[in-house]
Formats: C-alpha cells, sequence, structure tokens
C-alpha cells in the first residue's frame, strides 16, 4: 500500500525548523559522496511559457529515494487560477523500489526552497546580522521569510516587490504576525538592500535587479529565483564582488544564469567559484572567514531537497496516521 498525502496533509508535517535540519544533512551527504543525483532533466515550451523538469534522487545513508516532476508556467495564474508552480513526488523504499507514497510537491518546493537558503545562512551570514531583506512577495518568498526568521537572530526583516502596495503591506503584516519578527516593507530594492545584513532574492526578474555598489560589507546574498539558463536577478559586479557557495557547482554552472552571463562576458571564471554549501557544512572548505566579505548562496534547486524533505513527511505521516491509502495495482 501506498500512502497519497494532499497539499493540507504536507502543510501539517514539513515544519521549517525541521526541514533546515534535514536539508543541513542531506547537502553534506551529497558533498561526501553518498547521494546519487543525476542532473535533471529538464525541457522548455517557450510558446506557452513552460519549464519542465524531473529530478530523482537517492540519499543512501537515510534512505531517501524518490523523483520530483516540478513545473514552471508563468502564466498560469492569469489563465487558468493555478500557481506559476505546480510539483509531484514520488517516494519509493529503496529495498524494494516500490512507490510508498505521492505528494504535493508545491508545498513542499517552497519550504525546502527556503529551508536551503536558511542552511546557507546559518552558515554563511554574519552571527551579528539583525536585518534581513527579502525581494519578492510571491507563493515562494513565503518559505524565504520564515527560513530567515528561523535560521538568524533578526529583529527586522525587509520585504520589497514589484506587486501594488496593499499586497505588499498584506504580506509584512502576515509575516509579522508568523515569525514574531516585525516584517515591513521597505522603500525600494535600492533601500532595502542597502539596509540588510542578509538579502535573500526570489523574484521572477529575467533581467538584474540590483546593482553591486549596493552591498555593505559583511552582506550574505541568498540568490535563490533565478534557475535558468540566460536570465538572471544579479548583475555581475555583485557576482565578481562576492565569495559564492553553490547548492552544487556543476549544477549552477549547467543553469545558473546568474554566473554563466558573467563568465560570458569575461569578468569572473567558473575557478573562482569557492565551492558547494555541503563541502562548507562538512568542513572541507571554510564558509565566512571575517565580517567583511560578501557572502552569496546560489541556489538551482537540488533534487536531494526534495526527496529528503519528502522521505521526513512520508515518515512523519506513518507515525501520524496521515494520508489516504492507496493500491496502485489494485
Amino acid at each position: 500500500m501506498a500512502l497519497l498525502l494532499n497539499r493540507s496533509d504536507v502543510m501539517k508535517l514539513l515544519p521549517m525548523s525541521k526541514a533546515i535540519d534535514v536539508l543541513e544533512a542531506a547537502f553534506g551527504e551529497l558533498a561526501a559522496g553518498t547521494a546519487e543525483m543525476p542532473d535533471r532533466t529538464v525541457m522548455i515550451d517557450a510558446a506557452v511559457g513552460g519549464w519542465i523538469a524531473y529530478m530523482p534522487a537517492y540519499l543512501k545513508s537515510g534512505g531517501a529515494l524518490g523523483v520530483k516532476a516540478v513545473t514552471v508556467y508563468k502564466g498560469n495564474p492569469e489563465k487558468f487560477g493555478l500557481p506559476t508552480t505546480i510539483g509531484t513526488i514520488l517516494v519509493q523504499d529503496n529495498q524494494t523500489g516500490v512507490v510508498v507514497a505521492a505528494m504535493d510537491g508545491g508545498f513542499l518546493t517552497g519550504v525546502r526552497t527556503g529551508a536551503g537558503s536558511g542552511v546557507a545562512t546559518r552558515h554563511l551570514a554574519r552571527k551579528d546580522s539583525k536585518i534581513a531583506g527579502v525581494l519578492g512577495t510571491g507563493v515562494m518568498a513565503r518559505g524565504q521569510v520564515l527560513a530567515l526568521a528561523e535560521a538568524a537572530d533578526l529583529d527586522t526583516i525587509l520585504v520589497y516587490s514589484r506587486s501594488d502596495g496593499s499586497t505588499r503591506q498584506a504580506f509584512a503584516e502576515e509575516f509579522s504576525a508568523a515569525t514574531g519578527v516585525d516584517v515591513r516593507v521597505a522603500d525600494s530594492v535600492e533601500g532595502l538592500v542597502r539596509e540588510s545584513d542578509i538579502v535573500t532574492l526570489i523574484t521572477s526578474a529575467v533581467e538584474p535587479i540590483v546593482e553591486g555598489s549596493w552591498w555593505k560589507p559583511g552582506t550574505h546574498i541568498n540568490a535563490i529565483g533565478s534557475h535558468a539558463v540566460g536570465v538572471r536577478e544579479l548583475d555581475s559586479a555583485t557576482v565578481v564582488k562576492s565569495k559564492i557557495v553553490c547548492d552544487q557547482v556543476q549544477a549552477c554552472l549547467n543553469e545558473a544564469g546568474d554566473i554563466q552571463i558573467p563568465i560570458e562576458e569575461g569578468v569572473y571564471s567558473a575557478d573562482k567559484i569557492h565551492g558547494s554549501l555541503g563541502d562548507v557544512i562538512n568542513g572541507t572548505i571554510a564558509g565566512r572567514e571575517n565580517d567583511e566579505e560578501i557572502t552569496l548562496f546560489k541556489s538551482v534547486g537540488l533534487a536531494i531537497q526534495d526527496i529528503s524533505c519528502a522521505s521526513l513527511v512520508y515518515d512523519e505521516a506513518k507515525a501520524q496516521g496521515v494520508g489516504l491509502e492507496f493500491d496502485f495495482g489494485g
């Protein structure tokens, strides 16, 4: 028998605090070589603005095995009343290959994406960071705010987006209540960047929305929104002046326009990338080395994030009796 878990089930079973801890272990396992994660298969349907990906992973030490199918269709909200990002995850028994759970991956994707930033913030941000900023107030920004509040001892979180003022204000009020941190709307992108100790970018921008001259010394940046060739949120000057830690170096070289474009311009090179987050977690390479350097976590999203979180959700569902049991062969 397998478990069918809908969005509300997953929401009950995957708190941000647990997701950050699970992902910290997963990144470490990937860097240690005890996880298998083929490059994700990506297809682009430009006619409808669709990005389609299939993401398998196997974390051997924890036994988490599965695959996520995820799509990003930018026209979904306006045309069909659907989320931009939609995902479904299959969890398999690592001893038999049998599918033991099928679950909604939309909420999980938001949590695991935020949790990745949370892990990076835990390891790369200055310990005295008090003000964080989030550029973006969409669905995916929700997990980023929760993760920042969990990973750092913050007084204030500033938010800003292209949304109208009432939408930004409602977002700020919701997450002030949810996190206990003072969440406020910034006056501008530049103002947010200049004031913040930690900045997360989680937008759908295809051209840079920040300038390298805006960053103050010691800032930690989570660059999350851009995850495809030819698009970016960061300008080249930001990339050049930062110590870059990737979720996985090869994945970013394959897919991250934020890094690819400066390389193509000739102002940056792949050998300048500091390393992967798991290497920092495992102590193989240093993370932040002083309070002046600008650290940059670049993420395109990895299957180990999805499958480790999905495995946790499945284990919690079994323990708590959550979900609908069904038989694929029935």
